[in-house]
């Protein structure tokens, strides 16, 4: 799943009062170590808003909190298959991935502070010029592993996984775009997911 995709606002409140039924966060992670790309979906959306809050309250800055939101849930991904409920809440599983992720961003940031006023750097660093750099070498970074990993996927499974997660389409968008029905598109972009998930993992 390529780091350029970006987190999706949290679905709004239906509009004629009732109260949507919360999501089974836990049943739709065990679902998305099963490699169910729908559930994955759904799942993001119930989970992205309290993901992106904690990063914003560990590192108190917006765009490297988004950043740290889509490493997380992306890691979410590749790792639901580690997740055991015995031991807590899914939500709970979740949310210390993001804080260590969080926790270790400022870290590296203070480190690399410290490694800077070790060499003697007298020149002032535009700060938001840094981020900029760090950002793009790891969009850079991320989207050439995914590209690597989807060398290993049927043309038919990176058509729509180009559509869907480089392009930004739905999955109904891409579908029509296939030419196909959305069922079968889902289910390329479902194995496709699967596929390149594995592709990944192996390089970890």
């Amino acid at each position: 799943m390529s780091a350029e995709r970006h987190l999706r606002a949290v679905p709004d409140a239906p509009s004629d009062g009732a109260s949507a039924p919360a999501p089974d966060v836990t049943s739709l992670l065990e679902r998305t170590a099963l490699g169910d790309a729908e559930a994955y979906e759904r799942l993001y959306d119930a989970v992205a808003g309290s993901v992106f809050g904690l990063a914003v309250r560990v590192v108190r800055d917006r765009d490297m909190a988004e950043d740290i939101a889509q490493e997380a849930l992306v890691e979410v991904w590749h790792r639901a298959s580690r997740f055991d409920r015995s031991m807590g809440s899914a939500r709970s599983w979740i949310l210390t991935i993001t804080h260590r992720r969080a926790v270790d961003r400022v870290r590296s940031e203070q480190a690399h502070s410290t490694r800077m006023r070790a060499h003697g750097v007298r020149e002032e660093i535009d700060s938001a010029e840094q981020d900029a750099v760090v950002n793009v070498m790891y969009r850079e970074w991320e989207s050439a592993r995914v590209r690597a990993g989807m060398d290993s996927l049927t043309e038919r499974q990176r058509e729509a996984l180009e559509l869907t997660y480089f392009k930004g389409f739905t999955q109904r968008e891409a579908a029509d775009a296939l030419g196909v029905p959305l069922g079968t598109a889902k289910a390329r972009i479902r194995d496709g997911l699967i596929k390149l998930r594995d592709a990944l993992g192996g390089e970890r």
